[in-house]
């Protein structure tokens, strides 16, 4: 078997769920597409289950307008969605070491690609994937886990700290709970009450109805809160501000805006809303680490971090799995699998 040949898997084509706009899920078509070959540095990857995201859900449809000055102006560069991936690696490309054909791997994609047979990675971003693990349960991994222990990567959420998660019941936040009560500390959470009991079995010592409870309301003291992870990005940022303790500080994991610039006004007045602050605003934009998504891939195997996967699909129902993400209100992960 040629280390970089797709012909040598027996196919030069595959099946993928490919989009030439932007748009909703309808406008994913299935389509026969040519198997890329590894370059140099890359691994070409068959898919065994691919995590869906809320960033696949933007790309998607475009959205805030300046998405589409990272990419292309009326479709996505890559026209497959899905960077979250559990694969098999199938061939290798010039420069690899340390993979073999046959590796059981987990992955972030780095632009996509997962809703299709085959996917190229870079090998430096590959973790093993342990039999204990099950391919769909290590698909639901990369990008909202690797999300999560960014957001209290500084130390803050430990024995006698207290946390509030804002979004608990999402794909961040449901990993952020687990992650901030496997440290040791005080949990609160906010999420919607269907959600309470899953966000209470995941480690949260209080939670709350955000319909009834929002930052600011008297359930929720000022300056009591180590740390405040915000994953709903709609509370006041003032508001946000006064609920850390002095020397705490405020994760801004997500956030709305207008059509055309997203978020980018929020994240501004944040800086400025830090300058001189005890309780800062910290935006966080989550990067691509493998010695993290390691890290997670372990304590999952070792059962002490449970992704929840509220639905599971198969490849064939691609579209009614980005369409359910579309619609909000997931709690947890969604995962479509190549069977």
């Amino acid at each position: 078997m040629s280390a970089n040949t797709p012909t040598a898997l027996g196919t030069d084509t595959m099946p993928a769920w490919t989009q030439h706009r932007y748009g909703e899920a309808d406008a994913v078509r299935r389509e026969t597409v040519d198997v890329p070959a590894p370059g140099r540095g890359e691994v070409l990857l068959r898919l065994r289950a691919t995590g869906l995201n809320n960033g696949d859900i933007r790309v998607m449809r475009g959205e805030p307008l300046l998405v589409r000055l990272a990419f292309v102006l009326h479709r996505p560069r890559q026209p497959v969605r899905g960077m979250d991936a559990a694969a098999t690696v199938v061939a290798i490309g010039d420069g690899v070491t340390g993979v073999s054909v046959g590796d059981e791997v987990v992955c972030e994609l780095p632009a996509g690609g997962g809703l299709a047979a085959y996917a190229l990675a870079p090998a430096s971003r590959l973790v093993s994937r342990p039999g204990a693990l099950a391919p769909g349960v290590a698909a639901a991994l990369p990008v909202a886990g690797g999300t999560a222990w960014q957001a209290l990567a500084r130390g803050d959420a430990a024995s006698g700290h207290r946390v509030l998660v804002i979004g608990a019941s999402g794909g961040v936040g449901t990993f952020v709970v687990q992650l901030a009560a496997l440290r040791g500390a005080e949990v609160w959470a906010l999420c919607g009450e269907r959600s309470r009991a899953v966000v209470g079995g995941l480690g949260a010592a209080r939670t709350f109805d955000y319909h009834r409870v929002q930052p600011g309301a008297p359930e929720l003291e000022d300056g009591t809160f180590d740390v405040v992870v915000d994953i709903a990005g709609t509370a006041p940022l003032r508001v946000l501000q006064r609920l850390a303790r002095d020397g705490g500080r405020v994760v801004l994991v997500s956030g709305e805006g207008g059509r055309v610039l997203g978020p980018i006004g929020r994240i501004m007045r944040a800086a400025l809303l830090s300058i001189g602050s005890r309780r800062p605003l910290r935006p966080l934009a989550a990067t691509a680490k493998p010695e993290v998504l390691s890290e997670l891939v372990a304590l999952a195997a070792a059962g002490s971090l449970r992704p929840v996967i509220e639905q599971t699909f198969v490849f064939g129902d691609a579209p009614a799995a980005l369409a359910h993400v579309a619609a909000g209100h997931v709690v947890g992960k969604v995962v479509v699998t190549a069977g």
